[in-house]
C-alpha cells in the first residue's frame, strides 16, 4: 500500500531548496534595491529617534520589491536594540477595513484589547493611551492600501491621532502597485499620504539575470540550470514586466516541466513552455486580487466576450474587441444589481488604463471601420476561467464583522500574503 506514495518521499533531483525560488522568501541581500532601501530608511530615521517622522508613500509595479524591500527593512528595525518607535506592518489584503487596521495595531502591542469584539472608538482609544505611556512612536506600514476600502476614513483616524496625543505620534508608510487610487482619495488624505515618495522601477533583463542567478544557486541542484536557461527567462520577464515573481516563476515552472519528464537538468525548451503557464497563472493571480471595482470591469468584459458585444467591427477581423462605452454600461448595470457605487466614466477609463499596463486587457482607439471614435478592448485570457473566478468572490459574501455595526465585509478577497516581490 505504501508505494504509490514513494515518489512523495524521494528526494528531487532538480530541486536543492525550493522555498528560496518562492516570492515570499526575503534574502538576505536585496538587489539592485540599495537606493530604495536607503531611502526608506533615511525617511524612518526620525520616527525611530522618538521625534514625529514624515509620512512616505511606495510605488512601483507588481514584482518590483517593494515588498521585499519594506520587509526588509521592519526587520532590520525590529533587530535594533534600542529604539523610540513601534512598528506594525499590515497587509492589507487581509486587514482591508480601518477597523481591521486598528486591530492589527492592538493585536500587535496591545494583545489584551485585541479579541474583545471592540469597536473602532474604543480600539482607538486604546491604541492612544498605549502611546501615551511612554511618548510612543508608532510606524504604520500598509502594504497594498489601495485595497483599503474606507482608506480616507483611515487617514484620517490615523492623522488624526497625531493632533489627539500630547507627544509622540503616528507615522504612515504606504505601499501601492497602483497610482490611479489617487484620483479616490480625498485631497486632504492625499496631501498627507504624499509627504515622500519612493518609486520602485520594473527590473530589466540583466537584472532579473543577476536576481535569478542569486536564487538558482541555493534553488536547484548543481548542474541543473545553465546560464541560457536562466537569460531566457529573465528576457522574458523583462518584456514583459520587469517582474521579477515572474521571472522565478517562469524557471521553477521549467524545473517542474524537468523533473516530470524525467529529466537531469532544465533545457530553453522547458523554459519557453514554462513561460507561457507561468504568465497566465500570473495574470490570474493578480485578475484574482484586484481592487474591487477593476475585478468588476474585468468581469464585465469577461461576460461580453462571451456574450459578444452590440456592434461589431465592419472589417470584422477580430469580434473580440468590445467598445469601451458598452462596457462601461456593462458595469453599471452590476454594480447596481450588487447594491454597489458605481465609479464614474473618467475613474472608469483610468481602470482599464491600468488593467491595460498589467497585461489584463489590451486596448486601441478606433478607426475606419467603426462607427465613431472610440476604445476598443480585449480581454488577453479565457473569459470562461475569468468569469468563473471573479464569480466565485463576487457572490461569496460573508457575515457583518462584528464591530459595533459599523462595517460589513466587502466582496472576498484573496487572502494570500502579499508576493515579496510585490
Amino acid at each position: 500500500m505504501a508505494e504509490p506514495f514513494a515518489e512523495l518521499f524521494k528526494e528531487s533531483e532538480i530541486f536543492a531548496y525550493r522555498e528560496v525560488l518562492s516570492p515570499h522568501y526575503v534574502p538576505d541581500k536585496l538587489l539592485f534595491r540599495d537606493r530604495q532601501i536607503n531611502e526608506i530608511e533615511k525617511a524612518l530615521t526620525p520616527s525611530l529617534r522618538g521625534e514625529r517622522g514624515r509620512n512616505v508613500f511606495i510605488y512601483g509595479k507588481t514584482g518590483t520589491g517593494k515588498t521585499s524591500s519594506i520587509k526588509y527593512v521592519v526587520e532590520r528595525v525590529r533587530l535594533l536594540p534600542v529604539v523610540k518607535a513601534k512598528i506594525t506592518y499590515v497587509n492589507c489584503r487581509i486587514y482591508n477595513s480601518r477597523y481591521r487596521v486598528l486591530s492589527k495595531i492592538a493585536s500587535d502591542h496591545i494583545p489584551m484589547y485585541a479579541k474583545r469584539g471592540l469597536g473602532i472608538i474604543d480600539i482607538y482609544e486604546k491604541i492612544i493611551s498605549w502611546m501615551e505611556e511612554d511618548n510612543k512612536i508608532l510606524i504604520v506600514v500598509l502594504d497594498e492600501l489601495d485595497i483599503i476600502r474606507d482608506l480616507d476614513d483611515l487617514v484620517y483616524t490615523l492623522t488624526r491621532a497625531n493632533s489627539d496625543i500630547k507627544s509622540g505620534g503616528i507615522t504612515i508608510i504606504g505601499v501601492s502597485n497602483k497610482l490611479s487610487f489617487k484620483e479616490e482619495l480625498d485631497p486632504r488624505s492625499l496631501s498627507t499620504l504624499y509627504e515622500n515618495e519612493i518609486a520602485f522601477p520594473p527590473y530589466n533583463s540583466s537584472e532579473l539575470s543577476a536576481i535569478l542567478n542569486d536564487r538558482v544557486v541555493k534553488g536547484f541542484r548543481p548542474g541543473v540550470v545553465d546560464q541560457a536557461s536562466i537569460n531566457l527567462a529573465s528576457a522574458i520577464a523583462a518584456k514583459e514586466s520587469g517582474d521579477a515573481r515572474l521571472a522565478l516563476k517562469i524557471i521553477t515552472k521549467a524545473g517542474e516541466i524537468a523533473e516530470n519528464r524525467g529529466g537531469k537538468s532544465i533545457t530553453v525548451n522547458d523554459v519557453g513552455d514554462a513561460a507561457r503557464i507561468a504568465e497566465e497563472e500570473i495574470a490570474y493571480e493578480v485578475i484574482g486580487t484586484l481592487p474591487e471595482h477593476q475585478r468588476l470591469i474585468v468581469y464585465a468584459i469577461a461576460v461580453m466576450s462571451l456574450t459578444g458585444g452590440r456592434y461589431k467591427k465592419l472589417d470584422k477581423q477580430d469580434d473580440a474587441f468590445l467598445l469601451s462605452g458598452e462596457i462601461y454600461d456593462r458595469y453599471v448595470s452590476i454594480t447596481q444589481s450588487l447594491h454597489k457605487e458605481t465609479k464614474g466614466a473618467r475613474l472608469y477609463r483610468r481602470y482599464v488604463t491600468d488593467l491595460q499596463m498589467q497585461g489584463i486587457v489590451t486596448s486601441y482607439e478606433s478607426g475606419k471601420g467603426v462607427r465613431g471614435h472610440t476604445r476598443l478592448v480585449k480581454l488577453m485570457y479565457q473569459p470562461e476561467k475569468i468569469k468563473e473566478m471573479i464569480e466565485k468572490s463576487l457572490f461569496n459574501t460573508q457575515p457583518d464583522e462584528q464591530n459595533s455595526g459599523a462595517e460589513s465585509r466587502p466582496l472576498h478577497t484573496d487572502t494570500t500574503d502579499a508576493e515579496g516581490f510585490q
